[in-house]
Parts: C-alpha cells; structure tokens; sequence
C-alpha cells in the first residue's frame, strides 16, 4: 500500500492506496503553526488498524510553497551575484538584499576577474546583522566553471544556516533564470524545511519507517532527503498533483482544461490527449521568471476562502486569504459565503455568511441574494478568464507534451474537470458562463493526494562538454571528467545516460520505472583562424513523468466505482 498526502494551504488530505483502490482516505484543516499535528492527524485517520509493514512508502505534494510565493509570504534572502562579460547583473535584481559584486568568468570557463574576499565579508556580514539567514549564490558562467560560486560559499563560512549556488540548482545557460531559480531556492528553503520535518516526525511516531517521496513541479517525485537541496521544485507540487490525478479521467484525442480549486489558490494546466503539456523552459511566478522544469500550469491568488471586499465600488476576490470562510468561524467574507447565503451550501453557519456579506450587498446597492450571485460569478468569471489566457499563450508557440511536440492547429478545451474541495458547487457555474461540459473528478476532495500516490520518479541531467578544453560536465550531478579530442555527441549521450540513471536511483526511482529520453542535443564546431579547434557539445535527458507501474490500474478503479 501507499500513502498519498496533500498538504494545501487550507487543508491537507491523506489517501491509502492499495491494489483495491482507495483504502481510507481523510481531509483535516491545515495548521500552518503545528503542521506536525495536521499530518499526525492525517495519518492516524489512514493507517489506524493497519499493519505498518504493509505500507510500503508515502508520497507528498505541497502548495505551502506556491501560496507563499503567489501571496509574497517567505523568507528574506541575501542574493550574491557575480557577472561577466555584457549587462550588470543589477538589471536582474530579484530581491531587496541582492549584492552585484565584483569577479567574473567567461563563456568557456576561464576566470576574467578574480572574487574580491573583503567585499563578500562586509556584505555577508551586513546582511548578518539585519537577520537574514539565508543566501543564493550565483556565478555568470557557473555551469561552464562552479569556481567563483564555491569561492564565495567558502569565504561565507558559517555565517548564513544554507547557501544556495546556482551551479547546483539550475545547470542551464540562462543567466537571469538561474538568479531567480537560486533566490527562489533560498526563500522557500524554511517553509519547505518546516514541512519536512513536520512529515518525517509524524511518520516515526506512527512506526511508519518507510521511504517518503515528494511531488515535483515536472508531475515526478524525488526523495525528501533530495528535496532539502531542491526545495525550489516543490514549487507547484499542489498543481501537478492535480494534473496527475486527473490524467485517468481525461479523454483520448481531445484537449482538457483541468481546474483544481482550493480555499486559497486556483490551479489551472491543460491535458492533451491524456497528456500534460510541458513548459519547455521553466516555472514563470509573477516577476520570477526560473529554471525549474515543470508541467504547464497557472496558479492564480483565488479560492473558496478568499477574501471577498469591495474597493471603490468594484468587488474584489483575493489573493488573500485570512482564514477559512465565515460560516465555518472565519472572520471575512468569501465565495464559500456567496454560496452559503444563495442556499447551495448547506453546512456551517449559513446566517454568519448573511451577517458577513450584508455590508458588501450595502456597499454595491444590491439586494442580499443579488450580492452574493454577483460576487460569486465574478469568481467563476475570473478562473475562465485565467484559464483562457494561459489556453491562448500555449496557442501562441510551439506545445510539448510529456510525450511529444504537437505541431500545427490550435487546441481548444472540449471539456474541463475540477477538483478540490468545493469543486461541485463551482461545476454547474463554470459550465453554464462557460458553455464548456463541466466534469468533476473522481473523489474530487482527495483527488490532489491520489495523483501524488500514483506519481512515479523523475528527473533530468544537463551535460556539457569542451573538446578543445578536453573537459565534460554535468554541474548539477557535480560530475568532471576530462576528455580526449575524438569525444563525440554518443559519448556525450551516453555519459548523460549513466548520469541521468544513477541520479534517478538515487532520488528514489526503481529500474523498471526508467523511462528515459533525449530532450536536447546540441554542438557546434568552434574555430581558430580557418580550422576547427574543437567541438563544444550540450545533452540534455530525463526519466518521463507518468503513473508507477506497479499501481497504474488504480485509477480505473476509482473511476468505476464513483
């Protein structure tokens, strides 16, 4: 059996997979100040009567990590960045403590300007003195040469609790990409680190000492162990769950918009003939533009738990959320509310939404009832439109899949699914505005947790290799190896391979799950005068995203018994 856990901003739900299907499954409120106690509840209510030993390993997803970044909620970060050759790396500012310092290496490799020691040490310790405990290091050309980035790691010392080197995070050649993809990497570092310990806690105390696994931006998992290196591809773990759990549910040969509805945030990602489309160069946040490879999805400030509020006359929804609706304790108006008081809601305090969502109805001259359905529609409106666009932005350029590059036409949605826990009542409304069929999916309050369970092991390797340098490597894998002239692009395949293999073993993943391919493969001749002087070579491969083999029939059974 596996244990499939979804921690959301407002709840967290626990699955027990077993051959049969879903075994248990539970939802409990989320408590951001004990999340030790939200997963302990959670397990208890799963594995009560079971037979540890028959748990084989558990599977997480989060959107601790997105929330914080849609609601601009985490930690502050000390950004050193070192240039080179063409714009100020001041141009890519990504936050306020963000240090463009001196020394530079170029795009072979080769050192220009050496680091400065002092300059490092007073701004290290400036930044000391204002309570920042994080840093993300980033070297131009890191990926070709990690020297500088490792120079400032080392003259930092002990003086921040984890530093961050872009060489490690992001092995790609994109500059102000591996910034963010760094920064970003220190600023979720203690959200996901709390979450992790909190995880590992509640397991050991239910005896439970198995392999944890948790759910990346791409639709794979890795260990958690490996997630402490990576926290930043826990960004839209929560939306790849819910593509995950609905690729069963899709149809073939037509394209399906997926909606997962949370209390705080809105997931939103495309499947195309059972498949989720890829974003082929990484997650894009508001203004953070990154390397982390991901399934294509948007995740907007708006839920059920939203705060509703009127400005100047216009209602506004989101992206706050400020605690769970006002029927169920809560303090502020939300969607849940609107619904609540137009009767399509019949648990929790229905007059505490009315008294809630009197002062909105006043403020905009409508009647209660009016209010409430204006309030709500524009909620509906706001998701569609959302959806719409991020529809018309895949249009607009070439679409990967996990399986394929689709050339030619233009993808319509000829069905949308929700889930999440208040995806029944949004349905009928979003089909109607629409005019789109609306499906919900199977166990659609849990359906987050189950995508999580059935995720199987992913990841990918980016190899560089310099004949006239007589150097290979793979910055994130740490791996150097020097080289002969007569190295070639099958050599280069080959050692990615090997590298991609022993990776994907060591994140989590079993041989009979390595579904592995070349997602990249370049070089180019560089000349001296009228001759070639060598061959400079770049590969990329990953292990395909996709459903462990062993528990690819769930699924069905799910859909079969709904």
């Amino acid at each position: 059996m596996i244990i499939g856990l979804d921690v959301g901003g407002t709840h967290t739900d626990a699955v027990l997979l077993g051959d049969e299907g879903i075994v248990r499954d539970h939802k409990v409120p989320t408590d951001h100040d004990d999340l030790f106690q939200t997963v302990l509840t959670g397990l208890d209510a799963i594995t009560r009567g079971i037979d540890p030993g028959d748990i084989r390993r558990a599977v997480l997803s989060t959107t601790l990590t997105t929330n914080a970044i849609v609601q601009g909620k985490f930690t502050p970060v000390g950004t050193i960045v070192s240039g080179g050759p063409g714009i100020d790396p001041s141009a890519y500012r990504t936050n306020e403590h963000y240090a463009a310092v001196s020394g530079s290496i170029d795009h072979r490799g080769r050192e220009i300007q050496p680091i400065d020691e002092n300059e490092i040490r007073k701004t290290a310790e400036a930044w000391h003195r204002q309570g920042i405990r994080y840093a993300a290091v980033i070297s131009k050309f890191s990926v070709r040469n990690p020297g500088h980035e490792l120079t400032i790691r080392n003259i930092l010392g002990t003086t921040f609790e984890k530093v961050f080197m872009g060489h490690r995070v992001a092995g790609v050649l994109s500059f102000p990409r591996r910034i963010a993809t760094t920064y970003l990497n220190a600023a979720v570092y203690p959200i996901h680190k709390q979450f992790f310990e909190a995880v590992t806690r509640s397991l050991r105390q239910k005896g439970l000492e198995i392999p944890i696994f948790i759910l990346k931006a791409d639709g794979g998992t890795m260990t958690v162990d490996a997630s402490m290196e990576y926290p930043g591809q826990t960004i839209l773990s929560g939306p790849s769950a819910s593509i995950m759990g609905s690729v069963a549910f899709s149809f073939e040969d037509e394209a399906c918009l997926v909606l997962d509805i949370g209390g705080t945030t809105t997931d939103i990602a495309l499947l195309i003939n059972r498949s989720p489309t890829l974003d082929p160069v990484g997650i894009e946040m508001g203004p953070h533009k990154t390397l982390i490879r991901s399934l294509q999805t948007r995740s907007i400030g708006i839920g059920g738990d939203s705060v509703v509020k009127v400005v100047e006359g216009t209602v506004q929804v989101g992206p706050e959320r400020e605690g769970p609706a006002m029927a169920h304790g809560g303090t502020t108006p939300t969607p849940t509310d609107a619904l609540a008081v137009l009767g399509e809601k019949k648990t929790g305090d229905v007059q505490r939404s009315v008294a809630g969502f009197q002062p909105i109805a006043d403020q905009l001259s409508l009647p209660l009832e009016e209010a409430a359905r204006n309030v709500f529609e524009q909620t509906c409106r706001r998701i569609l439109n959302e959806a719409q666009q991020m529809v018309d932005g895949i249009n607009s350029k070439p679409v990967y899949t996990v399986h394929e590059l689709l050339e030619g036409g233009q993808i319509t949605p000829a069905k949308i699914l929700v889930l999440g826990s208040p995806a029944h009542r949004f349905a009928p409304h979003l089909e109607r505005l629409s005019q789109v069929p609306v499906g919900v999916v199977p166990r659609w309050k849990v359906a987050n947790a189950i995508g999580a369970a059935l995720a199987r092991t992913t990841c990918d390797v980016m190899l560089f290799a310099d004949t006239q340098l007589g150097l290979v490597t793979a910055p994130e894998e740490n791996f150097s190896q020097r080289i002969g002239k007569g190295y070639s692009g099958e050599d280069a395949v080959a050692t990615a391979y090997k590298l991609l293999r022993k990776r994907a073993i060591q994140m989590g993943a079993e041989d009979d799950e390595l579904d592995m391919e070349l997602i990249e493969n370049l070089q180019f001749n560089m000349v001296r005068g009228f001759s070639a002087a060598g061959r400079n070579i770049r590969v990329r491969a990953q292990i395909k995203p996709g459903l462990i083999n062993e528990y690819d029939t769930v699924a069905a059974l799910l859909a079969d018994a709904e």
